[in-house]
């Protein structure tokens, strides 16, 4: 599937934020934000980055897990996710490869459209905390498709949505730098945060569909 035009790409991000604040999901969702080509106001959009902070679910009914193990082959339901939520949406249940249920997937499942050309980025820290976390990773292991794209903008948090930061979306009135020059902001020298950005790039564009990343911090 091809990109978005920008305005199309803010309706989505706006649908998903509705769909955040009205329904219940797998896992209790606390701010989205979105990242990348829209932010910087390009038209036509490539690909839709989003990014949620979600709560990890310690205890929701540990008891029906094997339940959902009968029914669905699925191991974790009412302990990484919400057994009401599977009841309700049987279809937008999600493993990962051990068989356990995944929170970014089944969150994907609900949230996103067939395979329309969005990458979802899903944790437990905030999209400001993840952003040093990653970066301190990327350099640790010499591996920038690790980096998060520092120059996002929250579009909800907590229950209340920026109607300000839709206006600036659908304007591309947001005055972001330059990828290699916010790696830098955040310590990188010049030649690294090039490099960085050159490496991150290549793995961003070699991206087809939707995708979609769990983190925990």
């Amino acid at each position: 599937m091809s990109g978005f035009d920008r305005e199309a790409a803010v309706d989505r991000l706006e649908a998903i934020v509705e769909t955040v604040a009205a329904e219940q999901l797998p896992v209790p969702v606390r701010e989205v934000w979105t990242y990348g080509d829209v932010a910087l106001g390009l038209d036509p959009v490539e690909r839709l980055d989003v990014y949620l902070t979600k709560d990890v679910l310690l205890r929701d009914a540990p008891d029906r897990e094997a339940e959902f193990v009968d029914s669905h082959g699925v191991k974790g339901v009412g302990k990484s996710v919400r057994a009401d939520w599977a009841d309700e949406h049987p279809e937008y249940l999600r493993a990962n490869a051990n068989g356990h249920a995944a929170p970014e997937r089944c969150l994907a499942a609900h949230l996103l459209e067939g395979d329309e050309p969005v990458h979802l980025e899903v944790c437990n820290a905030s999209f400001e905390d993840n952003v040093g976390q990653r970066l301190r990773g990327a350099r640790l292991r010499e591996d920038y498709t690790r980096l998060l794209d520092p120059r996002g903008v929250c579009l909800w948090v907590d229950g209340t949505r920026s109607d300000e930061a839709f206006r600036k979306l659908r304007e591309g009135a947001f005055a972001l730098p330059t990828l290699p020059a916010a790696l830098e902001m955040l310590g990188m020298d010049a030649d690294e945060a090039e490099t960085a950005a050159e490496e991150f790039r290549a793995w961003r564009d070699g991206r087809e569909g939707t995708t979609v990343r769990g983190d925990v911090v």
